[in-house]
């Protein structure tokens, strides 16, 4: 007698490519609950916490530049803190300071901490070949350097279109745990996705960013090899710099390697705990230190490539963008974390946006510009 079975409803693809918790009619309530659906995951939390205290200036949100993103449909979240001080906190009805929310490609950002640590121990140097790190690794990256995946600057077969919803990196969704593999298809893991992606000279010849996921993925794996110890183990050192007060939820493959291209889902306090490394330059609590300075202020002043139209005032650096003032990153449905360590602030929004392609370039670059502004005050 064989016990019946039906494939997880949340992770089965319905239409457009896509997995039910990722359609526009149940997005919300997906994102919302995402760090509970995913196949694989981890859980970190830190022993110390670092404490915030509210000391609000509500004039900040009676500005028509930030009142206009309090009052979108798609908006969850909004904060800014300076220091330990939180001066603007905001939630939707259905949202609140407790729930963790996917901050998609903000992960990213972790990648510049174990980076530039890597590089500040000489495990890692920016000139060499992917290929001399990684011997398997396929045509896509194998003779592009580290410092041009780690800059968004490298062309190869993958499309990050995600306009198009058969664009080649959907299929990293299987390989990540974010959707099931259709009935006859082998579920890779992400390394071995990467592995498989192709390319002839590499050179990117646009001038403009060609922002791809999988550089990030190339770029962990680079950095657990050099230094012989598991992502994890970073990852650890992070949350407990940051005195993150929730989980740390990040997501893996089956192979338990964590999806540091888009993985994590936090608080937004939490999330703004973690910014403040950014602002503070890898500066963490009870003399904790992760990343390092210089890298981090390389990042904003010694910058990649622009990134496309309405963005082309942004660049691409070391796995985040920076307009030389700030640095930070966005996430797909409408996330962000921008940090200014000229003036030790950062800024939160997190959001779900419920069109096909859940992204609005034009909305991003002129929350980013706002953000921005609101940042630069000391």
């Amino acid at each position: 007698m064989t016990v019946p079975s039906i494939a997880n409803p949340d992770l089965i693809t319905l239409f457009d490519n896509k997995a039910r918790w990722n359609l526009p009619d149940h997005r919300r309530l997906g994102f919302h609950n995402l760090h509970t659906t995913t196949l694989y995951s981890m859980s970190l939390r830190a022993p110390r916490v670092l404490p915030l205290r509210k000391d609000i200036d509500w004039t900040i949100g009676e500005r028509p530049g930030v009142a206009r993103f309090l009052t979108m449909p798609h908006f969850s979240a909004f904060i800014v803190v300076r220091g330990e001080r939180v001066l603007y906190e905001r939630y939707a009805p259905d949202f609140g300071p407790e729930k963790p929310h996917p901050i998609m490609s903000v992960t990213k950002t972790t990648l510049n901490l174990l980076l530039g640590r890597a590089v500040a121990d000489g495990l890692v140097n920016l000139d060499e070949k992917v290929g001399n790190y990684l011997p398997e690794i396929g045509t896509g990256y194998a003779k592009a350097t580290v410092k041009a995946v780690a800059d968004m600057n490298v062309a190869n077969d993958l499309s990050e279109d995600v306009s198009d919803p058969y664009a080649s990196i959907w299929d990293l969704d299987v390989a990540s745990g974010w959707r099931l593999a259709a009935e006859g298809q082998k579920e890779q893991t992400t390394r071995s996705f990467v592995c498989g992606v192709t390319g002839e000279d590499l050179v990117n010849r646009s001038g403009e960013a060609q922002y791809k996921s999988t550089n990030s993925i190339v770029i962990g794996w680079i950095i657990e090899r050099a230094s012989g110890r598991p992502l994890r183990d970073w990852l650890i050192e992070i949350v407990e710099a940051a005195g993150i007060e929730g989980c740390f939820h990040m997501r893996c493959d089956r192979e338990g390697v964590p999806a540091l291209s888009s993985g994590a889902c936090l608080t937004a306090r939490d999330l703004a705990r973690y910014g403040l490394l950014f602002a503070r330059k890898g500066e963490g609590i009870d003399g904790r230190r992760v990343g390092d300075a210089a890298f981090i202020e390389d990042t904003r002043r010694n910058p990649g490539p622009s990134m496309p139209r309405p963005r082309e005032w942004m660049r691409y650096s070391r796995q985040m963008y920076t307009d030389g003032t700030w640095i930070g990153h966005s996430g797909y449905g409408g996330q962000y974390m921008l940090a200014n360590s000229d003036s030790g602030t950062v800024v939160v929004y997190f959001s779900v946006l419920e069109n096909n392609s859940a992204a609005d370039p034009e909305f991003g670059a002129a929350f980013m510009k706002m953000a921005g502004d609101l940042a630069a005050e000391g």
